[in-house]
């Protein structure tokens, strides 16, 4: 396996990882429950761990697609400078909920105030990673690209007028 293909591999960690983690964080609040707060850091750390991995496979995986016919150098240049916002965002998000896992496990007064500064952050982070993975898939996926025409004439879709 090589670079390109780890890459590809985990870059959906960071996503679902940190809308998982972050949608068990606000359950943990609410239930006020410390071994779901726990599960929810442990996620978004591992979610960060996901994001660090993604971003230092990125460089072996630009390199195996730019000479690709039809890959855009621009769309690549744009999705490796806004990885770089979504790893800082992921790795806060991951330091913050190692210090809350500690904080749970002193039973500190604090625990609560982590938990919820690591929501917001978390909050944002998802959307730093899951605009980090859209700009990614315009790469290769040129059906999301932006500007797209979807048009089923011609292409196997029915045509307008047919019912039959």
């Amino acid at each position: 396996m090589d670079q390109t293909h780890l890459h590809l591999l985990i870059t959906h960690l960071p996503i679902f990882g940190s809308l998982l983690g972050t949608f068990v964080l606000g359950y943990a609040l609410w239930k006020k429950s410390d071994s779901t707060t726990l599960a929810a850091y442990y996620m978004l750390v591992i979610s960060a761990i996901g994001a660090a991995i993604a971003y230092l496979t990125g460089e072996g995986a630009e390199e195996t697609v730019e000479n690709i016919q039809g890959v855009s150098e621009t769309v690549i240049e744009q999705h490796a400078d806004f990885a770089v916002y979504a790893l800082i965002g992921l790795s806060i998000v991951g330091v913050f909920s190692l210090i809350g896992i500690y904080f749970v496990h002193i039973k500190s007064t604090f625990a609560k105030t982590i938990a919820i500064a690591t929501l917001f952050l978390a909050l944002i982070s998802f959307g730093l990673v899951a605009r980090t993975g859209y700009l990614g898939g315009q790469i290769r996926h040129t059906e999301i690209a932006s500007g797209a025409v979807q048009n089923g004439a011609g292409q196997g879709g029915e045509e307008e007028g047919d019912d039959d």
